[in-house]
């Protein structure tokens, strides 16, 4: 039995499951909740973890507490976004504020089987089997999940931009 050096762990892991949490919910706070409550829960459960799927582990944990908080508040409300403060000039800056709001939009309009296999695929690499074991579903379907998922923003980024698909 290999022991996880939980430091290690989170030092590596930490940023990457934060930031699918946000994509999962739109809200910095609930996403650095789902963070923590995701560690918490693999300190308890260390000795069943296998290094070589941690990331999906982590992620599915992450993604099964989302949908856990989305069951206790029986509402789900409008994703939020951060604005993107890097750009200097306050033109640039607003364009892409309202890019990233749109895509948020976008990205919540999916469906929350297609958002969380398209995440755990772009952001993370997960792969396909992983992304398929996390959310109980056949190879296969995650592949599919994933490809709708992308076509889906697509037409919506070129419904934006006023071409029809």
């Amino acid at each position: 039995m290999v022991l996880i050096d939980f430091a290690t762990l989170y030092e590596r892991h930490a940023a990457e499951v934060l930031r699918f949490s946000f994509w999962l919910c739109g809200d910095r706070t609930l996403a650095e909740d789902i963070t923590a409550e995701t560690f918490v829960r693999v300190w308890t459960a260390r000795e069943r973890v296998d290094l070589a799927t941690v990331t999906g582990y982590l992620l599915a944990i992450a993604r099964n507490l989302f949908l856990q908080g989305i069951a206790r508040e029986r509402r789900r409300g409008e994703l939020e976004s951060e604005p993107a403060d890097a750009a200097p000039d306050p033109h640039r800056r607003a364009e892409e504020r309202d890019e990233l709001a749109a895509v948020i939009a976008d990205m919540g309009a999916l469906a929350e089987p297609e958002r969380a296999a398209l995440l755990m695929r772009a952001t993370a690499d997960i792969p396909y089997a992983d992304i398929a074991s996390a959310l109980g579903i056949s190879e296969g379907a995650a592949k599919v999940k994933v490809h709708r998922a992308r076509l889906k923003l697509a037409e919506a980024r070129l419904r934006r931009e006023g071409v029809t698909p």
